[in-house]
């Protein structure tokens, strides 16, 4: 029998509109399922209490962290909690694309580990104020389900994935409250040879940073991708920005780079949080902090 567990961790985030969708459509579904919300210590009280209404639902059980512990301790103390075999977590700052979305998983007749939907930004979500991350989305995240099966572990976003439960609770197995451990994931994915399918099931991400965030946590995950390969938790050339930075030791041009870098880099972020920010400045500035961290 096949057992659904949909696990939505949650800070200082409305969840109503997504939580309203999924029991919309887990009304047409065959098989037995639960939603369990996380909320990781909300600071704002008055949404706070809104999603925790959300828990008199059919199925729908409310739950609180004591401190914020972080997405992947989150997740983690979802997974324990959760009763059924297969896991579909989902970021609080998604909606689901197609009126079918839970349907399209195709639980029933899935022998894979893992499914990924893909996830796309609307056009109307663009601003000034949070241009750099609408433009890293939709350039970067945003595939079709074609390209992603190409690059199966590194094409995963976990805003929204399917999961068998065993899978994940070997796959998650660092609990640090970091920023950038997608990395992480994605490696012990491709490490452990867990199945994944790509399919046409995205989500929309919703809830964009402004600029000057977005780059603050760009910093973090350079640094948290430093201290995975100084743990030895993952080889130092996963991704391609840990390859261009290892080109620069070879050739010994670490310190000049970072020195242009040091003198350009207030025109850098004029640029990084204009209308039109460059995708391009943005790498060479990531590569920067990236490459600072084995300079320090």
């Amino acid at each position: 029998m096949t057992l659904l567990s949909i696990l939505i961790p949650v800070y200082n985030f409305d969840i109503e509109s997504l939580v309203t969708k999924l029991t919309l459509q887990l009304q047409d579904i065959s098989y037995d399922y639960e939603i369990i919300i996380l909320d990781d210590a909300s600071t704002d009280t008055s949404i706070k209490i809104k999603n925790e209404r959300l828990g008199v639902l059919k199925n729908c059980r409310y739950v609180t962290n004591n401190t914020n512990l972080g997405r992947t301790s989150s997740r983690q103390k979802l997974a324990n909690l959760a009763q059924y075999q297969y896991l579909l977590f989902l970021d609080a700052d998604v909606l689901p694309k197609y009126d079918d979305f839970i349907a399209r998983f195709s639980i029933n007749s899935q022998l894979a580990d893992m499914i990924f939907g893909g996830v796309e930004y609307l056009d109307k979500s663009y601003s000034k104020d949070n241009s750099l991350r609408w433009k890293y989305g939709k350039n970067r995240e945003q595939k079709n389900q074609i390209i992603r099966q190409k690059s199966p572990y590194l094409s995963i976003i976990s805003m929204c994935f399917l999961i068998k439960k065993n899978v994940f609770l070997n796959v998650n197995t660092y609990h640090e409250n970091l920023y950038g451990l997608d990395v992480f994931f994605s490696y012990q994915l491709e490490k452990l040879d867990v199945t994944i399918v790509h399919i046409d099931n995205p989500i929309f991400h919703t809830g964009l940073e402004e600029n000057t965030k977005f780059l603050a946590k760009s910093k973090e995950a350079m640094e948290t991708l430093h201290n995975l390969v100084s743990l030895k938790k993952i080889p130092d050339n996963y991704r391609p920005i840990q390859k261009a930075s290892n080109v620069l030791m070879k050739y010994k041009l670490s310190l000049i780079y970072i020195r242009a870098m040091e003198t350009f880099e207030k025109m850098v972020l004029k640029n990084l949080n204009s209308q039109n920010p460059s995708l391009f400045l943005f790498d060479l500035y990531r590569l920067y902090h990236y490459h600072k961290c084995f300079n320090k």
